[in-house]
């Protein structure tokens, strides 16, 4: 079962990546995505480690961003694949059946393709301007997710797509009106000044559904 609300890790302020994935599964979230860039690979597999026992002891999910042979040694539920990163089939024969294999798309080309690839779920983004992400794909707004979701039910796919890029608690009933089935969120939650607040916020918007 693919989570409607998928954390993703940041460092903030003197915060690192394991602190706040500690918080953020106090505060409730059970989907966790280990996003660590420009650092060594060595360090990048310490952090999921430590990542990895503080979902265990939360009962969370733990999806390593990137780094396929990563979440293979270290035993997590599965990736996050970038445009520019290894083919979900190719991480499919590395992590096995069971993994959770998820894709970052832009249009409907890229959909079609993580389909075809046989991803789990697809990461649907940039919502709006974020300043998480380098390298941001066209900003897709409300209508680009309308339209995209349009195309999808006409082709009659179904697969889980969940929202990403700037998104904020207000922003949660229009987009699941869309079609969407949930949200990827960082710095809404880990720049919170009350995250369990926050994380409870959004999950009551996720659970009432379309407005």
């Amino acid at each position: 079962m693919i989570a409607k609300l998928h954390y993703i890790s940041q460092e903030t302020g003197e915060k690192g990546h394991l602190e706040n994935i500690d918080e953020a599964c106090a505060a409730g979230v059970n989907w966790v995505q280990l996003r660590v860039k420009d650092k060594p690979v060595e360090e990048i597999e310490r952090m999921a480690l430590g990542a990895r026992a503080i979902c265990e002891l939360y009962g969370t999910r733990l999806i390593i961003n990137d780094h396929v042979e990563i979440a293979r040694s270290i035993g997590a539920d599965g990736v996050h694949l970038g445009k520019e990163d290894i083919a979900p089939d190719e991480a499919r024969k590395i992590l096995g059946q069971d993994a959770i294999i998820g894709g970052t798309a832009n249009s409907l080309d890229d959909i079609r393709e993580l389909i075809k690839a046989g991803v789990d779920y697809i990461g649907l983004g940039p919502y709006r301007f974020t300043s998480t992400k380098q390298k941001l794909s066209p900003v897709l707004g409300l209508e680009g997710y309308k339209h995209l979701m349009s195309e999808l039910t006409k082709m009659q796919i179904q697969i889980p797509v969940v929202a990403i890029g700037g998104i904020q608690v207000s922003d949660i009933p229009p987009i699941l009106n869309t079609g969407i089935y949930g949200v990827a969120v960082a710095s809404l939650i880990n720049n919170a000044p009350n995250k369990k607040e926050i994380t409870l916020q959004i999950l009551n918007r996720l659970k009432n559904g379309k407005s």
